[in-house]
């Protein structure tokens, strides 16, 4: 069988699209094996890989946790984080363990008192002072005049109570002690 050689060799487009499509699978293997040497420890052209954070448990490691943070309570009774510092308790005589187990703060906590009875006496007055307007507006019958002045003086007393008989205002003048 002979074959004759043609000397004008005119490649088609489909030839040319066959040969991108070969040269782009062969990136693509390239790429896929450096990134399996890269995932295997090996160098990646030349470069040396950079250590990476991973998780080790406790059981493999076998190293002491550094500390354990918790949320408690503190003697007012609002929340707080709380840290049990291992070299600490170490040194503890277990009292404070056993506190830090309980959810109870490891310092002494001072306590105080909050005294609102001068906020008290003070809307209990002006209650008194609205009963008091209330019985002169109706015993003063006749006179407009008086009633008026009387009214506007209910108002006034009527306003203060209510920016006063109020929990927030007691917080706010509220006399604490420790």
């Amino acid at each position: 069988m002979a074959m004759e050689i043609s000397r004008s060799y005119n490649p088609s487009k489909s030839d040319e699209a066959e040969r991108m499509k070969e040269n782009q699978a062969l990136e693509r293997a390239e790429k896929a094996k450096e990134a399996k040497q890269a995932l295997n420890g090996g160098k990646v052209s030349g470069k040396a890989q950079e250590p990476q954070d991973e998780y080790i448990s406790r059981e493999k490691s076998d190293a002491k946790p550094s500390g354990l943070y918790w949320i408690g309570q503190d003697g007012d009774g609002s929340r707080k984080i709380f840290f049990d510092d291992p070299k600490k308790s170490d040194r503890s005589d277990g009292k404070e363990a056993s506190k830090a187990k309980e959810g109870q703060p490891e310092k002494d906590v001072k306590k105080g008192s909050v005294d609102t009875s001068k906020v008290d006496r003070e809307i209990k007055r002006l209650r008194e002072k609205k009963q008091q307007l209330e019985q002169q507006i109706r015993s003063a019958s006749g006179d407009s005049e008086k009633i008026r002045g009387l009214e506007k003086k209910l108002a006034q007393v009527e306003n203060e109570l209510r920016q006063k008989d109020n929990d927030a205002y007691r917080k706010r003048n509220a006399s604490v002690s420790w």
